[in-house]
């Protein structure tokens, strides 16, 4: 069973949604600040967590950085609606972030597809676009032997652009691509955020052309 770090402080949400990841057949530990979750990383292993950002102790970015470098997926779930926080969250490399109140529903299909997308059971491929390599199996970015550093949804943009080659895409198929929900769940002007920092991490290995009231093409 996978095991999924849950940590809410509402006992009423978390007892709901250790009742539903069960149902799932996931396998839920709970903690309710910060504290425990970090005791918890140090003895456990998961393969998600999902993480309330206010926290009696702390913040849920507190946790996030504890669990960096353990490949842990992480899904932020709270009422923060800031896109300061939704930037900040993904920068430290949150798959996903889910915003109270939510569907119960819509939350485990992302829980399903967080993992899916993180459990390694392709075969180790190497895929181009311009001079970026990259290694879908273990999720990282190299421009010739040098490792490039992207957030989650960074990587997911440039593998979108990779699938794409030469290929002119609107802002709405790009944020489809990347959400598989019809692009509801992030500002567009956070897609414009994440393609100036692509651009910024990969210099002029990758080319990505701004069509003006369009979209963008990469090469």
């Amino acid at each position: 069973m996978q095991r999924i770090l849950l940590v809410e402080d509402d006992l009423m949400i978390a007892s709901g949604l250790v009742y539903a990841l069960e149902q799932e057949q996931y396998a839920p530990f709970h903690c309710k600040d910060v504290n425990t979750a970090c005791r918890a990383i140090e003895t456990e292993r998961f393969e998600l967590a999902i993480l309330d950002l206010q926290l009696p102790d702390g913040t849920g970015f507190e946790i996030s950085q504890k669990l960096k470098n353990t490949n842990t997926a992480i899904i932020f779930l709270t009422i923060v609606d800031d896109e300061n926080k939704i930037v900040q969250a993904f920068e430290n490399g949150a798959a996903d972030y889910i915003t109270k109140p939510f569907r119960l529903r819509e939350l485990l299909a992302r829980v399903k597809r967080t993992l899916n997308s993180g459990s390694g059971a392709n075969q180790s491929q190497l895929v181009t676009l311009g001079k970026a390599n990259i290694d879908t199996a273990a999720g990282k970015v190299f421009i010739g032997t040098v490792p490039v550093e992207l957030t989650a949804l960074e990587y997911r943009l440039l593998l979108t652009f990779a699938a794409n080659k030469s290929q002119l895409l609107t802002r709405t198929q790009i944020l489809e691509s990347i959400w598989d929900n019809g692009g509801n769940f992030v500002e567009d002007n956070t897609l414009t955020v994440y393609i100036k920092r692509l651009r910024q991490k990969l210099g002029d290995a990758v080319s990505i052309e701004t069509v003006r009231g369009v979209g963008y093409r990469a090469d």
